[in-house]
């Protein structure tokens, strides 16, 4: 049985009740408490694309700033605790282009290798008639 869709709908699931408690809260805290939400999500979909072989650093500097965002939001710092938030979820969104790229780039070198090895197979072929 395929977990994704499971893991996906809980990922959801728990962003939606941190937004309906963050509804409840200071107007202060609810743009910080959703923008900590979306960067933790940024980050895991940053890890599930290969970012940790393929984009450590970044991966590395997402995730430094979402712990400093959850410590300014447990400081009740709600400003500190959104930009450093906000800053996460670009470096984890960074992370993850930088992966997927270098994806794409490998596939298309293999391609590319592929497409060689052809040639050279119908060369040796067309000699040898």
């Amino acid at each position: 049985m395929d977990m994704k869709p499971l893991h996906l709908v809980a990922r959801v699931g728990a962003a939606a009740a941190l937004l309906l408690l963050a509804a409840c809260a200071s107007p202060e805290k609810t743009p910080a408490t959703a923008a900590v939400a979306v960067s933790h999500n940024a980050v895991d979909n940053a890890v599930s694309s290969g970012a940790p072989a393929l984009a450590p650093v970044e991966l590395s500097a997402a995730r430094e700033k979402m712990m400093r965002a959850n410590q300014a939001l447990a400081a009740k710092d709600y400003k500190t605790a959104r930009a450093l938030a906000i800053e996460a979820q670009a470096d984890a969104k960074l992370a993850q282009s930088k992966a997927d790229s270098a994806k794409a780039t490998a596939a298309a070198d293999q391609l590319d290798a592929d497409v060689r090895a052809l040639r050279q197979q119908v060369d040796r072929a067309n000699s040898d008639q």
